[in-house]
């Protein structure tokens, strides 16, 4: 997790810089209605790449927005869902798509 001096000063700039990426944002809208796998989550979320895909979890989960469970089976499942932290953002998202409804339906 960053420390509070290595985040913009302004409050709108640092929500950006945790979930401003097209990737994290879709990956935070899975995630709020359930759990997801990663071969789920690369399958759904149609041109991510493995990379891209990795790199923006480890990133989400080291800024505490999600959690990573393994599962001690064999094979082994990981599970990565909404931390605390990630669920006090689900008013943010739906904002965000509440403002897209709307903009679509004003321009045609």
């Amino acid at each position: 997790m960053l420390k509070k001096e290595e985040l913009p000063a302004c409050p709108a700039a640092t929500t950006v810089q945790m979930v401003g990426s097209k990737w994290k944002l879709l990956i935070l809208r899975n995630l709020l209605a359930r759990s997801w796998r990663f071969n789920e989550l690369r399958k759904n979320l149609e041109g991510i790449s493995q990379k891209v895909l990795t790199d923006s979890l480890r990133s989400m989960e080291e800024d505490g927005i999600i959690t990573r469970t393994v599962y001690p089976e064999v094979p082994p499942r990981v599970e990565y869902s909404l931390s605390e932290l990630g669920e006090s953002m689900r008013p943010i998202i739906k904002a965000m798509e509440q403002w897209g409804t709307d903009y679509k339906a004003q321009i045609g």
